[in-house]
Order: C-alpha cells, then sequence, then structure tokens
C-alpha cells in the first residue's frame, strides 16, 4: 500500500496566502530574482552578475553593522561593538568564498561578455567606497567618480565629515584611563590613516597588562580580526583576476591587476599590526 504524499497544511502550514505576508512578498523576491539582466547571451553573465548583487548585498549588511559598531564604541558600549564587528568578520568570509564561484569561470568564458560591461567596474561599488571609509582608507579623490550621482555623493561626502570607525576606538582607548599620548593629534577624517607612534604606544599598553584592559585588549583583536578578513578578500580579488583576465586594464581603466595588487599594501589599523614586532 503506497504511502499518501507529505501534505503541509496537516501540519498546519499556511497554504492560502492571498491576504497574508508571504515569504516573497517578505523579501521582495519579485523585484531581486527580477534584477539580473545579462546584455549578452553568453551563459557565464549571469554568473558574473549574481556574484557581484549578492557581493553588494553582504556589503550592505556590513556597512549596518559597521555603523552600528562605531556608534557603539562612541558610546563605550563595548559588548554589542564586539558581537557587530565579529558578525562583519563573518560577513567577509563570505564574500571570500563567492570567489571561489567566479573562479569556475574561464577566460575564454569571460571573454565573451565582457565588451558588453562598458566601462563599469567594481572600483566604481559606492558601497565598497563607503565601506573603506567607515574604516578609515579615506581619499576625497575617490569621490570623482560618485559625482554623477548626488544622493551617493552626498552619502560619501558625509562620511568623511565624521569620524571613522578606528578614530571612535582610537577615542574610546584614550578614555579607558590610558595616558593620552601627546604624539595623538586630533585625525583629518578626509584623509587616510597614517601610521602614529602615539596610538602605537597605547595599544602597546593594552597588550601588555590584557588582563588589566581586557575590554580593549578584546576591541583591539576584534579590529585585527576584521582586517585580516578584508585583507584575503582583498588578496582573492587579485587572484581572481589574474586568473580570468591576466594582465589586461580594468574595464573601469585602471591597470587591474597591478592596480589591485597596490591595494594589498594598505593597513587599515597600523598600528595594530606594528606592535606585534615590539611585543
Amino acid at each position: 500500500m503506497s504511502k499518501q504524499p507529505y501534505d503541509p497544511a496537516d501540519d498546519g502550514a499556511r497554504m492560502s496566502l492571498e491576504r497574508d505576508m508571504s515569504y516573497g512578498n517578505y523579501l521582495a523576491l519579485d523585484k531581486i530574482l527580477n534584477a539580473q539582466l545579462p546584455q549578452s547571451d553568453a551563459h557565464d553573465e549571469m554568473l558574473f552578475i549574481i556574484q557581484h548583487q549578492t557581493s553588494e548585498l553582504w556589503m550592505r549588511l556590513a556597512i549596518h553593522e559597521l555603523s552600528a559598531a562605531r556608534l557603539a564604541i562612541r558610546n563605550d558600549k563595548l559588548s554589542p561593538a564586539f558581537k557587530m564587528l565579529a558578525r562583519v568578520s563573518r560577513i567577509f568570509e563570505q564574500l571570500n568564498n563567492a570567489w571561489d564561484v567566479l573562479r569556475t569561470m574561464t577566460p575564454s568564458e569571460y571573454t565573451r561578455f565582457r565588451e558588453t560591461l562598458g566601462v563599469s567596474s567594481g572600483l566604481q561599488s559606492h558601497q565598497y567606497r563607503q565601506i573603506e571609509f567607515i574604516l578609515g582608507n579615506r581619499n576625497r579623490a575617490m569621490l570623482k567618480m560618485h559625482r554623477h550621482n548626488d544622493a551617493v555623493h552626498q552619502l560619501l561626502v558625509q562620511e568623511l565629515q565624521q569620524p571613522s570607525l578606528y578614530n571612535e576606538a582610537v577615542a574610546c582607548l584614550q578614555r579607558s584611563g590610558l595616558t593620552p599620548a601627546s604624539e595623538i593629534t586630533a585625525p583629518d577624517h578626509e584623509a587616510p590613516h597614517a601610521l602614529c607612534s602615539g596610538i602605537e604606544s597605547l595599544w602597546h599598553t593594552v597588550y601588555e597588562d590584557p588582563e588589566l584592559y581586557w575590554s580593549q585588549y578584546e576591541l583591539a583583536e576584534k579590529l585585527v580580526d576584521l582586517e585580516d578578513y578584508f585583507r584575503r578578500w582583498r588578496f582573492n580579488h587579485v587572484t581572481t583576476v589574474e586568473r580570468v583576465i591576466g594582465f589586461k586594464r580594468g574595464s573601469g581603466g585602471t591597470s587591474g591587476v597591478s592596480y589591485l595588487r597596490k591595494m594589498l599594501e594598505v593597513e587599515l589599523f597600523p598600528e595594530l599590526w606594528h606592535l606585534r614586532g615590539a611585543l
């Protein structure tokens, strides 16, 4: 005797959704699943589009978490900030894993639709730019490519007018009872953070006595963890681009792999890395 097929209604599942919030409505799936608009008939263009769209969604969440973490640190609420920063590290782990999928595309497959990209490039991602600005890698010159979009341009300008996440971490450090270092000057919000011996001295004190400064010590390690994952993401970006297009010039006009390799040299929180050699 055959078994009757499983019917979710027997377990109480709502099967009529005409008047209720459904899964598809809640997630706006009609918009999301119809947002892939390939410009060619190349099979692999769908992979390329979805890879970058999902990356932008993860970056949207990273911005949400980083903004909240910065506010928490500003208000000396470090425990919630730790949770948020740990989540951002996991987000970048997801972004790292996504490169493995894109690397299944060969140079021949990418060549079939590359011309349809025009001058579009990941360099133009305003969310990536916002993440860099939040973390402290700030360069006003990067605003130029966003002038065509007033809302985005203003968003990034406003970001440059406030302290970065790292600025807030250092300010929190100075409020924690450590003797302020005289070498620390007011940060220039519109310039990339530069290695400062005074800031390194403060972090060095924390690492010499982690039991006494446990919260500050944990904050430091959460920041190092975050930059570690961020660096891996950049490295995987370089190797993926080299594997797919070699040393061709990027679609956005940069030197491609050569440009991306320069970005690997950027340190977001340099004092936290440099002090390790002095401990």
